[in-house]
């Protein structure tokens, strides 16, 4: 016990050695549910807002359909996956589809850069499947104790309500995985002109399995039939001064006048290892994979062709969770994945209320039963067994039945020493972020470094001078041009040392490193 009053605790008073990692099975190997610190800081986090979403706030939505093609690529689905709303060809399944913005509160402005979400319900015959994602492939972070952090940086400052610049880079610098999506939402791809006109990503990795019970890891994508448009600056405020919610009267007016928007869903798959051959994790949500190694296969189309009836009762009240998942789609060990899995449906159980599940929205189009009773708002009763009065498993007296087993399970071989880890594979940190700014075209990187540098000069110099730093690695061109554009000392910037505990940019942490 540390009486020093600025050494990190929990709430119960317990020094915080490590804050920068889950508890996992060896570096890549699943969480684990005594993870307390992380449990006690995520689910805090979660209530930290009344009544609005802690993030998401921003957000408009429409019901459609997905149609599977029946194949993955060329080859049937049935051969990666037994998920029936991804091996039916030709059956449309409805969808309810929320759009968000991320940081900013219920009436920010749509012209906002921010990530923008890209959640979609599925009502399938098998039961809801919720994928949750955003219009870029990436991330910030890929440990998701550090979310919480995250978000209080790039929120509103706690004293002065102001969203500022500094707090924004004082968390990206310590951080250097997030280097890569900064990279894209500092460019106009962070402000995308509409929903219509915007990708769609899971963001995280999941996996296929199919009825041998053999899995493939996998990342899903939606590509707009209509292009991709983005905004600079520029674009941005001209729009915002008329209109500060542009993006929900464009997607509600196109519904309303039968010029339904339509995206073609695919799927990245990988083979189920660690891919020495790779130089990064595929479970690094803040890592894209390459599309000319692991191309993108359409699976189905999506359609968007009815606008809510009650805005509240449908948008607001829809209620989304990255564990909602039907048979032959399940988790990877994406500790990012696996942080939100408990996170969202314990955000909803809190905003929504106990019973979120039975408003219509969320509920399931066909056959549900459980043992769940009461609560708060509680304003019917699943579908039971023969006896009403049993609402326990086993019974022998009419009750619920398990059922039976239709597929071989698919059991992952979890072997590894109990710890908290950091990817070994760090030098891809740069990597990526470097090839992503050598590969926009000029006008996107001008807007880029207009903007960055826009940024910088908000900040104080130590964090001008470690982000000139972190630029410079990524590429020495995107470094000085930064530094030149913000009147920052560029090589007063680069004799900066390493950030300690980190590897030296191009270096990885030590095979088998916990901490």
């Amino acid at each position: 016990m540390s009486d020093d009053p600025k050494t990190l605790t929990t709430r119960q008073g317990h020094p915080v050695h490590n804050n920068q990692s889950l508890r996992s099975v060896g570096e890549r190997g699943p969480a684990t549910l005594e993870n307390y610190q992380f449990i006690e800081k995520i689910t805090h986090f979660d209530r930290e807002r009344i009544p609005e979403r802690v993030v998401h706030a921003r957000g408009t939505a429409a019901h459609g359909f997905f149609e599977a093609y029946g194949k993955i690529g060329n080859e049937p689905a049935s051969k990666y996956t037994r998920a029936k709303v991804l091996t039916q060809a030709g059956v449309q399944t409805p969808v309810f589809l929320r759009f968000s913005t991320v940081i900013g509160s219920k009436d920010s402005p749509e012209t906002a850069r921010d990530p923008r979400g890209f959640a979609i319900k599925f009502y399938t015959v098998e039961g809801n499947w919720d994928l949750v994602g955003n219009n870029l492939k990436i991330f910030f972070i890929r440990d998701a104790i550090k979310f919480p952090d995250m978000i209080h940086a790039f929120k509103p400052d706690p004293i002065s309500n102001r969203q500022e610049a500094w707090r924004f880079y004082d968390f990206v610098q310590h951080h250097p995985e997030a280097l890569h999506m900064v990279t894209w939402v500092k460019s106009p791809w962070g402000i995308p002109a509409d929903y219509r006109h915007m990708e769609g990503s899971s963001v995280n990795t999941y996996k296929l399995v199919n009825e041998q019970g053999q899995a493939v890891l996998c990342k899903f994508s939606f590509q707009p039939k209509l292009g991709v448009k983005n905004l600079t600056s520029e674009q941005a405020a001209e729009i915002q001064a008329k209109d500060v919610g542009h993006a929900t009267r464009d997607l509600y007016d196109a519904i309303e006048r039968g010029d339904f928007p339509e995206w073609e869903m695919c799927v990245q798959v990988m083979a189920d290892g660690e891919h020495p051959e790779l130089d990064f994790d595929p479970l690094d949500d803040t890592k894209r994979w390459p599309e000319d190694q692991f191309p993108l296969l359409p699976v189905g189309r999506l359609v968007l062709n009815r606008n809510p009836s009650n805005f509240f009762a449908e948008s607001e009240q829809a209620a989304f969770g990255t564990g909602v998942l039907v048979d032959g789609i399940d988790f990877s060990d994406d500790k990012m994945l696996q942080g939100r899995t408990l996170s969202y449906s314990d955000t909803q159980r809190y905003r929504v209320g106990a019973n979120y599940l039975q408003l219509p929205i969320n509920a399931p189009k066909f056959h549900t039963a459980t043992n769940q009773r009461d609560g708060q708002m509680a304003f019917s009763v699943d579908g039971g067994g023969e006896n009403p009065h049993v609402n326990y498993e086993p019974s022998s007296q009419g009750g619920l039945r398990e059922a039976p087993l239709s597929s071989k399970p698919y059991a992952q071989w979890v072997e590894g020493a109990l710890g908290r880890y950091q990817t070994t594979k760090a030098r891809s940190d740069y990597a990526q972020a470097g090839e992503r700014y050598r590969t926009f075209e000029d006008w996107e990187r001008d807007d880029l470094i207009n903007n960055l540098v826009a940024d910088m000069k908000d900040c104080p110099e130590d964090i001008q001078l470690r982000m000139v730093w972190h630029f410079w690695h990524c590429d020495e061109d995107y470094g000085r041009r930064v530094a030149q554009g913000a009147g920052i000392d560029l090589e007063k910037a680069k004799a900066l040392p390493p950030l300690e505990g980190r590897p030296a940019p191009g270096q990885d942490f030590p095979a088998g490193t916990g901490r």
